[in-house]
């Protein structure tokens, strides 16, 4: 019981911290760049995590029959994931963003129960449904979402992020959330030094409010935000955890106000009530087994 509190709330944490991500992108991708954000991001996320892991000293080297898969970690849930979502909130509100995204769970749990063999109850499809519902209520609340390219871009990121999770949880049997999130954050920001060319003429005349906006995605949604999330992933099922990130957009407009001064509208809180009892409705009738941490091969040191 208490590895499973603490699971959610390693959970709720890392959802707090990846709301807050969508007005800080605002914030640093229009003089960043698209490029500059995800490399300066991957950068500095990747410095946070070693320097946390040789100061705890946590931190493994994988095994080389991981890394194919620590690379597609890399590329799908880190480089190609910021970096469509940079490029997708350059036109698109980072509220209807994170409404977009928080769509991702489907995908995770589709492939989890083809390829990981976790069950889909009808709690799990009933709760999904209301969930959307919700989040598609707060979208169209205030910006209608029309079919244009940069919508379509923001898809793409969300398919990318659903693919993620199902992905990154066999590593999770062999090593810690600190680990998985230092490997395939590395691993991404390898993957995007090619862009840095491109980024530097953006790199040296963003202002300080944008480094900054900078700065604090790479410490806290993206360093601190996947080590938190990996922990919760290994000991929770992909449907329930992934089910946490129904709350991003709910909480992405509280902190939309509180730092944008974005004012909620009447629908989207409706709306975000809706997504709250979809979220409940999928863990109240949930039957299958969670994974017990006990049979875990994570070495702990």
């Amino acid at each position: 019981m208490g590895a499973t509190r603490s699971a959610w709330i390693a959970g709720v944490s890392s959802a707090v911290l990846w709301a807050s991500a969508f007005p800080a992108i605002r914030i640093a991708a229009p003089s960043l760049g698209v490029f500059g954000l995800t490399t300066s991001r991957l950068i500095i996320a990747s410095v946070t995590l070693l320097v946390v892991g040789a100061v705890s000293r946590k931190i493994r080297l994988p095994q080389l029959a991981d890394l194919p898969r620590i690379f597609a970690c890399g590329i799908c849930g880190m480089a190609g994931y910021f970096l469509l979502l940079n490029w997708g909130e350059l036109f698109v509100p980072a509220g209807t963003a994170s409404m977009i995204v928080s769509a991702s769970p489907i995908i995770s749990i589709i492939i989890a129960c083809i390829f990981l063999g976790e069950s889909l109850t009808k709690s799990t499809i009933i709760g999904s449904v209301i969930a959307i519902a919700g989040v598609s209520v707060v979208c169209l609340s205030r910006s209608g979402i029309d079919l244009s390219s940069a919508v379509w871009i923001i898809v793409a990121a969300s398919t990318l992020l659903g693919i993620y999770h199902p992905l990154a949880k066999p590593l999770l049997k062999k090593y810690t959330g600190l680990e998985v999130a230092t490997y395939a954050t590395v691993s991404a920001s390898l993957l995007t030094l090619p862009f840095f060319p491109m980024a530097w003429p953006h790199l040296i005349s963003a202002p300080t409010e944008s480094w900054a906006a900078a700065l604090y995605l790479g410490v806290f949604p993206s360093a601190f935000g996947y080590a938190l999330w990996g922990f919760a992933l290994a000991r929770l099922s992909t449907a329930t955890s992934t089910s946490l990130l129904y709350f991003v957009p709910v909480i992405a407009v509280v902190i939309g106000y509180l730092w944008l001064n974005e004012v909620p509208l009447l629908t989207e809180i409706l709306g975000g009530s809706l997504t709250v009892i979809g979220v409940v409705f999928m863990n109240a009738f949930r039957t299958p087994h969670e994974p017990s941490t006990q049979n875990r091969t994570v070495r702990q040191t």
